[in-house]
């Protein structure tokens, strides 16, 4: 884990909801990576792994939050990272704007 305490101004981007001065890098660390890979720009990326290192990044990724991830944000990391999520785990985890038929 990076010494700094505080995220720099243009997670602000990614963390629309939240107060950037006041997040908890430690504490909100899978918000705030889900958010960074799924939203900021390539630059704030780079700033994320300067942040927190690459195992944490995985981790998240092993566990990834549901109904947030866009597919091919998902799709991209994990061929990144050469890892694979099991289907229902993956499934549960892309966003979808519509409700599945049954």
């Amino acid at each position: 884990m990076s010494k700094t305490k505080k995220l720099p101004e243009g997670f602000q981007r990614a963390l629309w909801s939240y107060n950037v001065d006041k997040i908890d890098i430690k504490k909100d660390k899978e918000v705030i990576i889900t958010q960074v890979l799924n939203y900021a720009t390539w630059e704030d990326v780079k700033r994320l792994f300067l942040i927190y290192p690459e195992e944490d990044i995985k981790e998240v990724l092993r566990h990834p939050r549901r109904g947030v991830w866009f597919e091919k944000v998902l799709n991209f990391w994990l061929k990144m990272f050469n890892m694979k999520l099991k289907k229902e785990i993956y499934e549960k985890a892309i966003f979808k704007l519509q409700p599945p038929c049954e």
